[in-house]
């Protein structure tokens, strides 16, 4: 079992900065494709960005609304994924999850239901 805690949230002007970070226990998880999603009040819950394994490149991708903007990382070392957030803004506010697989493929990183390991959460605010 994976365990994953989220931490780095909270409230931040418009176009300030937030890094949170998503550590991870249980197992190493140099193995596993990490992501974050985001859920906003009455909204679904919605891809942000994931980084493959290190060995595979450790390749990044980034849904449009964000790309450009945040950037996701992470540390072996740390068993711990980041993501950098930079010019926020109001619709940036939502709950952020990590989450975590060893089996996902290119194809389903994108989709939250296919990862089986997640966060409990934190609540990124973006006031105008």
């Amino acid at each position: 079992q994976v365990q994953l805690v989220e931490s780095g949230g909270g409230l931040v002007q418009a176009g300030g900065s937030l890094r949170l970070s998503c550590a991870a226990s249980g197992r190493t998880v140099s193995s596993y494709v990490m992501a974050w999603f985001r859920q906003a009040p009455g909204k679904e819950r919605e891809f942000v960005a994931v980084i493959g394994v290190m060995w595979g490149g450790g390749r990044t991708y980034y849904a449009d609304s964000v790309k450009g903007r945040f950037t996701i990382s992470r540390d072996n070392a740390k068993n711990t994924v980041y993501l950098q957030m930079n010019s926020l803004k109001p619709e940036d506010t939502a709950v952020y999850y990590c989450a975590a697989d060893d089996s996902i493929t290119t194809a389903t990183m994108f989709l939250g239901p296919k990862y089986a390991y997640w966060g409990q959460g934190t609540q990124v605010t973006v006031s105008s």
